[in-house]
């Protein structure tokens, strides 16, 4: 069965950077693609980026183009996301999930457990 494990995620202040790592566990993933969502405290959850996995095609919502990569490392099993420049409206938990990319967003089989990513002065 494949797990999805999300790591990386703290406190930071409005500008610097983190990068959020989702470790693919069980067994070698099947999906089409994977992806981040976020969502903060009383909205819905939202899609942030997602790579397709056989061609590395990326794509990302219009709040975090510029400054959020995608990015995947076969070897590791491992997709992360670089984000830069993190602004508090960016604070919220961050999940990763492996299912059918569709145009700024994933249909989802699996889902990780998030990983809380706090923005404050």
């Amino acid at each position: 069965q494949v797990q999805l494990e999300e790591s990386g995620g703290g406190t930071v202040q409005p500008g610097t950077s983190l990068r959020l790592s989702c470790l693919v566990s069980g067994r070698t993933i099947s999906s089409e693609g994977m992806a981040w969502f976020r969502q903060a405290p009383g909205k819905k959850r939202e899609f942030v980026s997602g790579i397709r996995i056989s061609t590395g095609q990326v794509d990302y919502a219009w709040y975090v183009r510029g400054r959020f990569t995608i990015s995947r490392d076969y070897y590791k099993n491992t997709i992360y996301l670089q984000m830069n420049g993190l602004k508090p409206e960016d604070a919220g938990v961050y999940f990763c999930a492996a299912g059918t990319l569709t145009p700024g967003d994933l249909i989802a089989d699996i889902w990780g457990q998030g990983t809380q990513v706090t923005v404050s002065s």
